[in-house]
């Protein structure tokens, strides 16, 4: 079946020679792997591979197959220009970051189409501003909405938060998160990608959230690995 959809790259290995396999969300269809015929068996051809970097935002003209593993591409467009997103070093390190992320936590062959969104919409926000030091933490925070495990925020006055059970509350208890780094949780959550210029948050204070935002991740996804990427991504922000 000859389909047409947007895609987001989420990652890419080369296969072969010159094969390229790339996984994808795509608006239509959730995640999706793709094979890539020849990629890298003329110097034309390889101007094709240059469409996949990571997060990129495509639309693909895709040859779907039933019980298929891997799904083929007959054509390829950008559908939106980057102007920053893979050529800033820092921007370029959050993109390596959560692309690594959102492979890991995006595996069903399923539509949905409000996460697609907020993928676009928040990838293409990243690309344009100047003030984006906290976005990977929003973008974690928000993303937990789509995901199903959203902090329950209706005790969001009580002193500690509860990473395994997702909520907050009055005690200390094993898995529990106070002091700053909750006080820096609550000034996240709930605020839109524009007020990210209002967020003071020192840089010790940015790293823990990411340690806790990531082992909340791995208490509530099945599987969920620490990025390997979080070494270099800490490396540039340092």
């Amino acid at each position: 079946m000859l389909v047409s959809t947007k895609a987001i790259v989420l990652s890419k290995l080369k296969y072969r020679d010159n094969d390229l396999i790339v996984k994808c969300y795509t608006q239509k269809f959730g995640a999706i792997n793709y094979i890539i015929r020849g990629v890298y068996s003329s110097r034309r051809a390889s101007q094709k591979a240059a469409y996949y970097q990571l997060l990129s935002q495509l639309q693909l003209e895709a040859v779907h197959k039933e019980n298929k593993t891997l799904q083929s591409i007959k054509d390829v467009k950008s559908a939106a220009i980057y102007t920053s997103m893979h050529t800033h070093v820092l921007k370029s390190a959050i993109v390596m970051f959560l692309a690594e992320v959102l492979a890991n936590v995006l595996n069903e062959e399923e539509k949905n189409s409000t996460l697609y969104e907020f993928l676009e919409h928040a990838l293409l926000w990243l690309d344009v501003e100047d003030s984006y030091s906290n976005f990977h933490l929003v973008f974690l925070l928000k993303l937990t909405k789509h995901l199903g495990f959203y902090p329950d925020v209706s005790n969001i006055h009580y002193s500690y938060f509860n990473l395994q059970e997702g909520s907050f509350q009055e005690v200390s208890a094993h898995n529990t998160i106070s002091g700053e780094i909750l006080t820096g949780l609550k000034t996240l959550l709930g605020i839109n990608f524009d007020a990210l210029n209002t967020v003071k948050i020192s840089l010790n204070q940015r790293q823990h959230l990411l340690e806790h935002i990531l082992m909340y991740y791995r208490f509530h996804v099945d599987g969920f690995k620490q990025p390997k990427s979080l070494d270099v991504f800490n490396q540039v922000f340092n």
